[in-house]
Order: C-alpha cells, then structure tokens, then sequence
C-alpha cells in the first residue's frame, strides 16, 4: 500500500476502515482526521440532534437518509452545547437550508465546531459493511488538497482501542450541579419555562440530551443535575422525590466502576427510579445482570418495540452499542419491552417497586410520542410516594 496518494478526480475525503477498505468522498466542516467507531443511523429527520447527541461520543455517524443539511441548524435544536459525534458521513453533499427556522448551514457549523463530514459516499455499501463485520474501527480524513498518507490512516483505526471498556461519560458529562426548568417545545410558544412543578427530581447526567430535561420539567419536575461521579450521600442529601439514570455513551461496565455503587446504595432508600438508554443499562448492572457489545448496534427513528406488559408497540428512537442480556435478569426484575428487530432487551422493572427503565429513547419523538407516558408514570410514582 503506498504511503500517499493522490486520486485522479481529486477527492478530498477519505474514510479508512481498520480492514483496510477505503471510501473516498468530498470533505466538508473541518478538515484534518479522526478516529472512532463507525456506525449508521436510519433517521429521515434529527440529523443536528443526532450530531449533538452525547451518547454518539467515539463514534462517526453514517447517515442512511440522503437529504441532509436541508433544513441547516439552529441552536433550538442542540441536544448539547456542542457537537459530540466525531463526524459524519452522507450519500449527497450537504444542501443549503430551506427552513424558516434555519439559522446557520450545516457545512459552516460543522467547520466552526472541528468536525469532519464527508459528502459523496456510497452509504450503502458501507452500512453494509457495517453490518457484516460489526461496527468497524475507522480514520476518516478531509483534505483539500486531496493527499492522504493512507498507511498512516489505516494503522490509526487498526490501533484505535474501541468503546470497550472505555468510561466516555466522565468526558460529556456537566462539570458541576445545575438547576433545569425548561419545558418541551410548543407551538406557538417553544420553549417555556415551567413553573410550580413540586416533585424534586435528582437526574444523573451521564451524558444528558436537553430533550430529556424538558420531559422531566413538563412532566412536573423540579430538576436538579448532578455529574455523573456523584456519590449516593451527594443525591440523597437533595431529599429527591425521585431519582433520574440518563443516556450516555462508552461500555456501561466502564462507567458501573463507579455508578453501580451509587444506584445500589439509592435502591436501598425505596426511592423511584427512571432510567433511559445508558441509565437503563446502569441500573441493570445495580441489579446484577450484565451488559454485552452489540454488533452493529441500534441507531434510527424508526424502532419497533413492544411492551410486554400491555401488548402495545411503540416506534422508537435508539441509540445504542451495548444492550442488557436479558438472560441474566435476576429473579425479582422483570424484563417489560424487547425489540421486534431482534429481540434484543429494551426495558426492565423491579417487580412491586416503582423503579424502571428502558434502552430507547422515549424524549426523542421521532414522529409519533408513543413513549411520552414513560415521563408521567415516573411522576406518578412519585406523587404515589409521596401521599
């Protein structure tokens, strides 16, 4: 393999997988390389939210949804305050926005933000390759000039560790407390504050999306976020009514070294407890299942999952490269939804005890609220608590 090389129709992007197979597209957003774990995200809609999830840290998303960069961005839409994915990787390059509620294009976003886009590519045949190998190890670079030392890039993915075993919340989560009273957004108001809200919410931020937030505080909560190395005596001292486990990214067992005592010490208190996608993983290694590394992972809008204590079926959002094997549930905890994709675990509860969780993304409103009551019964467990 030649140490550098120069293609004929000058692409300026390439993207390396640790195999050795290369994809070569057009480079937008920041130029230089990256390496991370790749993936693919089936979602028609959300590509800002997607890029600005915290729990798509160590991981390049490739888009399967041609149109993107069609209604730009604007800081409405952020799930945090800067983009946490590594990069992405599209079908079609990035249009100009056409959306009243555009404030910035999403080539010029990407640039000011240090993050890659490659425009150009078969997405196709890289899902694919995707799901026939696993989420591979990649180096994806943008160069204007189209020169790339491609035997450097490929030894960057094959020495790049992997999300295994690597604690990633301690690097998205908040450095210290804070208060949250913003509302879900509405129309024609956005975003409102809320105001009375009396159940005293603890929320574990492990890499929080702001959506989240919104759920608990619409649904009557007095939020208060706390990092994700907070101790039991930290979260009890607040005297909460209830108890928040969020999302986030890296191996669930990495992250447990420390949060697992915590959630085992809280479960102690008889405290509700809601947990959501890595929230929902930690609360099962509190309760002694074990989590395992998915193949490719679950990352859309477009997730049927089925709520085994009522029969129904919801349409989700996911985003997730590990899951709770079921198989090691111990007696007690409940397993309530599963993926109709593959079976996979989506949601546990103790049984008799208002603490629960669940591995989708029930904020995320990828079309249908299928998954809103989640919020309101967490609350209600609350309120039933407290009379």
């Amino acid at each position: 393999m030649p140490a550098s090389q120069t293609a004929s129709e000058k692409p300026t992007a390439l993207i390396a997988l640790a195999d050795g197979s290369l994809f070569y597209g057009r480079g937008f957003g920041a130029t230089g390389d990256t390496v991370a774990e790749l993936v693919f995200n089936t979602a028609m809609t959300g590509y800002q939210e997607i890029m600005t999830d915290p729990s798509y840290a160590g991981q390049v998303v490739t888009f399967t949804f041609p149109h993107v960069g069609n209604v730009g961005v604007n800081p409405e839409d952020d799930e945090t305050g800067e983009p946490v994915a590594a990069g992405m990787v599209v079908k079609w390059d990035p249009t100009e926005p056409s959306n009243w509620r555009a404030a910035e294009n999403l080539v010029t976003w990407l640039e000011k933000r240090g993050r890659i886009g490659v425009g150009g590519v078969d997405t196709r045949r890289l899902t694919r390759a995707i799901r026939q190998q696993g989420a591979p190890h990649v180096a994806i670079a943008h160069s204007p000039d189209g020169v790339f030392d491609i035997e450097a890039l490929v030894k960057k993915a094959r020495g790049w560790s992997g999300l295994e075993g690597l604690d990633l919340a301690k690097d998205v989560t908040c450095a210290q407390s804070y208060r949250w009273d913003e509302m879900r957004w509405a129309w024609p108001e956005g975003y409102k504050k809320a105001e009375g809200n009396d159940l005293k919410v603890v929320a574990i931020d492990f890499g929080a999306k702001r959506n989240i937030l919104r759920c608990l505080a619409s649904a009557g909560c007095d939020v208060t976020v706390l990092p994700a190395t907070a101790t039991a005596e930290e979260v009890l001292a607040l005297n909460p009514d209830g108890v928040f486990l969020s999302n986030g990214p890296g191996d669930p067992a990495a992250t447990g070294a420390y949060a697992v005592p915590m959630i085992k010490n809280v479960l102690d208190t008889e405290l509700p407890v809601f947990g959501i996608c890595l929230g929902h993983q930690m609360l099962a290694l509190a309760l002694g299942a074990k989590t395992i590394k998915m193949n490719h992972g679950h990352h859309g809008a477009n997730h049927p999952v089925k709520d085994l204590t009522t029969g129904k079926v919801e349409i989700t959002s996911m985003n997730h490269g590990f899951a709770v094997d079921s198989q090691t549930l111990p007696k007690g905890v409940a397993e309530t939804h599963v993926s109709l994709f593959d079976g996979s675990n989506c949601g546990i509860a103790i049984e008799n005890r208002p603490v629960f969780s669940v591995q989708y993304h029930p904020e995320a409103s990828p079309g249908p609220q299928d998954s809103y009551y989640l919020f309101e019964r967490f609350a209600e467990a609350m309120r039933a608590r407290r009379a």
